[in-house]
């Protein structure tokens, strides 16, 4: 199992390059703007991980640089497992006015990223 699951991985990965979408061109100022609104912005998912791939083009194809992490990996496993209370990828951590919220569910996530950034 854990082979079919590499290699679907995999040729999703590629499929997610060749047809990658294009970036959203901002003026630099307002660019510049949204790139400090993101830095409170950080996702949690798994590279070859389908819902993850969807969030993340998702983000592209509105031009926002957020910060990724692998919920994989021990520090951010952790993280997801202890603040947000569940490892379910993709998992966006919002943090505003001092308080953080975890958002689960690809479709939600991509709802408040248009919501907040389109």
């Amino acid at each position: 199992m854990f082979i079919i699951r590499w290699i679907l991985g995999r040729i999703i990965l590629f499929l997610n390059f060749v047809f990658s979408p294009k970036k959203r061109q901002r003026p630099l100022a307002e660019q510049q703007q949204i790139d400090t609104q993101t830095q409170a912005l950080a996702l949690y998912q798994y590279p070859a991980c389908p819902f993850c791939v969807k969030v993340r083009r998702a983000m592209r194809r509105q031009g926002l640089n957020i910060v990724t992490h692998d919920a994989k990996k021990a520090p951010h496993k952790d993280e997801l497992i202890a603040q947000g209370g569940k490892q379910q990828v993709p998992c966006l951590r919002i943090e505003e006015n001092g308080q953080v919220q975890w958002l689960y569910e690809s479709k939600e996530i991509i709802n408040y990223l248009d919501q907040r950034f389109a």
